[in-house]
């Protein structure tokens, strides 16, 4: 399991924190993975069909369980954005690959992450992932022709 001890560079857009914390979980890296969240009390993480996590130490603590069986295969499809200046939400359906006895296996995960600009520049503050299907990514997508 890779670890890396060298300090994130300060990311200029949510877009650059996110591909980083998706990079850590393929790497299996849980010091990449920690340097993109807020040093704050109060972040939060949900894996899917887990309990809430709350802080870093909860956080490390399940993640590290997590690298324990290895890196995440996990890769972000049809990200959906929403920004203002200081805060970003970002919809994202992962699709998660595992090597099992039966050969590789695959599922989708529906994950929401929260970013915020601060002093270090944007961090994670939330991560919430619930269980989605198990072969084919599902999302609708409706617009209405008057918002109000």
């Amino acid at each position: 399991m890779a670890r890396s001890k060298a300090p994130l560079a300060s990311p200029e857009t949510p877009e650059q924190i996110e591909q980083q914390f998706y990079e850590a979980l393929q790497r299996g890296d849980i010091e990449r993975l920690m340097g993109v969240w807020a040093d704050d009390d109060d972040v939060c993480c949900v894996h899917p069909g887990g309990p809430r996590l709350i802080g870093p130490v909860a956080i490390r603590a399940a993640f590290e369980a997590v690298f324990g069986n290895g890196a995440i295969d996990v890769q972000a499809h049809s990200v959906r954005r929403l920004q203002s200046h200081a805060c970003a939400v970002h919809s994202v359906l992962e699709r998660i690959r595992v090597t099992t006895a039966e050969g590789e296996q695959s599922a989708w995960v529906v994950a929401t992450n929260v970013y915020v600009h601060g002093a270090q520049g944007w961090r994670m503050v939330a991560h919430h992932a619930s269980p989605g299907s198990a072969h084919e990514a599902h999302e609708r997508v409706e617009t209405a022709a008057v918002l109000h």
